[in-house]
């Protein structure tokens, strides 16, 4: 077996182009990874062999009808178990199967499945989404594939979504980001995630969390993938290779730097690794610009009120799921308490006070074309380091304290990886700019893959996954 999976995207398109490589080849290699890693890793919730194969052979033939117009077409996808997707059973992280209505394509995955691509399975979520380190005491925690001795977590919600990447049974793993669970898991697990505009990309049938700040999103091992799938996936894109985004030289970017919230929580190593590599940006010709970020501080407030995001996603389980309130995930449970004490006018101020706070931000970002910053500002913690509840509390938070500012201010962001911890753990750098910026930010991220190469070319593959 050739190691396809490792590959980039736009060489595996190539390769099916031009008849050296089949879906069914690749869905093989794809299959043989979940096999071998699966009992150790954990990323899926459910997983279709058969389903894969048969996907793969009509993708074969669409591509040797030379009817195939997506990049997208025969490419193995991890799909986060929150989202409907027709053929597979939705859990959402909780202990029962949700009913039907919600096992059916939403109209992200419907466009997808247009593109004829390979939907390999379901992967593991936090219960309804909400929580940022990875754990569900249902189906069990994915394990981050860097640690071979521990059981670390993967970051949440989306847990099983980096894991699946690593492990060699997805190249493009489907997430949603509330307050950062796209870019956790993909700052844990060492992997590229980017959040979305709001309303960007289409919630519809994705459990909801959050109707104020849930948003798709998509990770992948690289940038350059990165790319590849929001060309294929974007609703405003041709889907072709034209319409992938190119990388923008280094020393046409305007960084803005801070030094105020989003390097109050960060341990050591990782603030230095960051402040490093930002460093390093600006002596190759990168413009950094210092701004200060103080309207982040009253919007995390509000975020840590909990009127909105709790308020939002209690009221979404008593409408349509009341019997699953129940049997909640004690973590989740309790950040749910407060949805119970919250009024309807500190929710409607809070979201008012919220838009006051977003346009300050906005005008200060437009000076910039991005703004760099630690994505996740502590290493992933041990599993077993967090099975007190006040333990996971505190480290929940830490884990999400530097993404929910860009939820709560309507912001769009990628994080990728840039160097290792102490624990030689990944580190990640957020890149953050203004809504609806999607294809200037993935440009300035692969300006920056360009100079540094691949997170593979620098820093290999995980001990666990990776390889076969």
């Amino acid at each position: 077996m050739s190691d396809w999976i490792n590959r980039p995207l736009s060489e595996i398109y190539k390769a099916f182009q031009e008849e050296r490589l089949t879906p069914e080849a690749l869905i093989n290699e794809a299959i043989a990874r979940y096999e071998k890693w699966e009992p150790i890793l954990k990323a899926y919730k459910t997983w279709d062999n058969e389903s894969s194969a048969k996907q793969a052979k009509y993708a074969s033939q669409i591509l040797k009808a030379g009817k195939a117009t997506s990049l997208l077409t025969g490419i193995p996808l991890s799909v986060k178990d929150i989202y409907g997707v027709t053929g597979f059973p939705i859990y959402a992280g909780s202990p029962k199967k949700l009913p039907e209505i919600w096992s059916n394509d939403g109209l992200l995955i419907g466009n997808v499945r247009k593109k004829v691509p390979v939907i390999t399975g379901k992967t593991h979520t936090v219960e309804f989404a909400f929580g940022g380190l990875g754990t569900n005491p249902h189906w069990g925690t994915p394990r981050n594939p860097w640690d071979a001795n521990q059981h670390r977590v993967p970051g949440g919600s989306s847990s099983g979504a980096g894991v699946s990447l690593w492990q060699g049974s997805a190249l493009i793993a489907f997430g949603t980001d509330t307050g950062g669970s796209v870019r956790v898991p993909a700052s844990m697990t060492g992997t590229v995630g980017l959040k979305t505009t709001k309303n960007r990309w289409s919630t519809n049938l994705i459990t909801r969390l959050s109707s104020s700040f849930d948003t798709p999103g998509i990770l992948a091992k690289s940038v350059e993938d990165i790319a590849y799938g929001f060309a294929s996936i974007d609703p405003e894109t041709l889907d072709r290779e034209a319409s992938v985004v190119r990388p923008k030289e280094i020393n046409n970017v305007k960084i803005g730097i801070t030094k105020d919230y989003f390097w109050d929580k960060c341990t050591n190593d990782i603030a230095t690794e960051v402040d490093k590599f930002i460093s390093n940006l600006a002596s190759m010709g990168a413009t950094t610009v210092p701004i200060e970020m103080k309207e982040v501080y009253p919007a995390v407030e509000l975020w840590s009120e909990g009127s909105i995001v709790a308020s939002e996603g209690y009221e979404f389980l008593q409408t349509n799921l009341p019997d699953w309130i129940q049997t909640l995930d004690p973590n989740v449970a309790n950040r749910l308490e407060v949805a119970k004490k919250a009024k309807t006018i500190n929710y409607i101020k809070a979201l008012e006070k919220l838009s006051t706070l977003s346009t300050k931000m906005w005008n200060k970002l437009d000076a910039i074309d991005v703004l760099a910053i630690p994505t996740v500002p502590i290493s992933p913690p041990l599993l077993s380091d967090i099975e007190d509840p006040k333990e996971y509390s505190k480290n929940n938070i830490l884990a999400l304290s530097n993404t929910m500012p860009v939820n709560t201010l309507g912001l769009c962001a990628l994080s990728m990886p840039i160097g290792k911890d102490k624990f030689g753990m990944p580190v990640g750098l957020q890149l953050v700019t203004l809504p609806d910026r999607e294809e200037s930010l993935i440009s300035i991220a692969l300006g920056i893959e360009k100079k540094y190469g691949t997170p593979i070319e620098q820093f290999g593959t995980p001990p666990l996954g990776g390889n076969l």
